[in-house]
């Protein structure tokens, strides 16, 4: 992967790492609903202006709103409102370690999807170590909630999995801006009914106030951005590796605002994890061909005669 590519790996990393321990302080004041707006709506805010500064936004969704119409309600619409409904019962760290799944689910729907990548030993490894890290941290994190909850989280997680399967199959000439800004313009006016009919009697804290603004603002429109220059640069599984990542951010942010201890174990999974991530985003070695002699790669001139070369 280039430079720029492990640039956004990091990005991403982290951006995405958050979002949970911000879903789970929002949603004590906040419905799922409310929080799925006020994301989508910020988001939106900030990503228009620039998205109406690039010729063709229009000329974009009439060109290709069905595939948008997929991945806005597969990526966004199903998912956020299914994960933050979950983060009702489940601790942040549960459902950001649950959320490991989706580069597993990605493997294997990429080939339905005609896009399988090439996943020899080296990726199937760190495929292996992520799953393994994960392992590590969800026996002592997964605590709380319900089968229902945890359900919601496995439909989140195969909604991340398929949407980046989409945005490179179908949308990948689309420009970044002129898909993310009209999928979560499409995703607030959806919620915007029910954000309004359960919102809050009165003004929430502070702090659920600042962990809102922060999902618009990083954990959106930042990060989408982001995300799909990804999936570009490295293709949608490389990509869907980040989410090997997240936990780790969402563990340790638990550790700096909750007090959440990190113990030997969880360390020993950061660096599974990590060691993980980096080897399924290795290109595989293509095997050296074999050596010719030097005998055999003379060359018989047209009059009969051998040379060297």
């Amino acid at each position: 992967m280039t430079a720029r590519g492990w640039f956004l790996f990091s990005l991403m990393g982290v951006v995405w790492g958050i979002p949970y321990l911000m879903i789970k302080v929002a949603v004590d004041e906040v419905s799922p609903s409310g929080v799925v707006f006020a994301r989508c709506a910020v988001g939106t805010l900030l990503l228009l202006p620039f998205a109406l500064r690039q010729a063709g936004l229009a000329r974009s969704v009439r060109a290709h709103w069905k595939p948008m119409l997929a991945f806005a309600v597969i990526e966004i619409v199903g998912p956020w409102y299914t994960l933050t409904d979950a983060e009702r019962h489940l601790s942040s760290s549960t459902a950001g370690l649950l959320i490991a799944g989706v580069p597993i689910v990605g493997v294997l729907l990429s080939r339905a999807f005609g896009r399988a990548e090439a996943l020899g030993p080296r990726r199937l490894t760190g495929l292996a170590l992520g799953l393994g890290g994960v392992g590590v941290l969800t026996v002592p994190h997964l605590t709380g909630g319900d089968a229902l909850s945890l359900a919601e989280v496995l439909v989140t997680v195969v909604g991340y999995a398929t949407a980046p399967l989409i945005a490179d199959r179908h949308l990948k000439d689309v420009p970044t801006l002129h898909l993310i800004t009209p999928c979560l313009a499409l995703a607030a006016l959806v919620y915007a009914p029910a954000a309004i009919a359960s919102r809050p009697a009165a003004l929430p804290a502070p702090e659920t106030l600042a962990a809102l603004a922060a999902l618009g603002v990083v954990c959106t429109a930042v990060a989408f951005v982001a995300f799909l220059e990804l999936i570009k640069e490295a293709g949608p599984i490389r990509a869907s590796v980040i989410t090997y990542v997240n936990p780790a951010i969402a563990v340790a942010a638990g550790a700096l605002f909750l007090d959440e201890a990190l113990t030997a174990t969880v360390l020993a999974a950061f660096v599974l994890i990590l060691t993980g991530s980096v080897l399924a985003n290795a290109r595989e070695r293509k095997p050296a061909g074999r050596r010719v002699p030097w005998s055999a790669r003379q060359t018989s001139r047209a009059d009969g005669r051998v040379e060297s070369p």
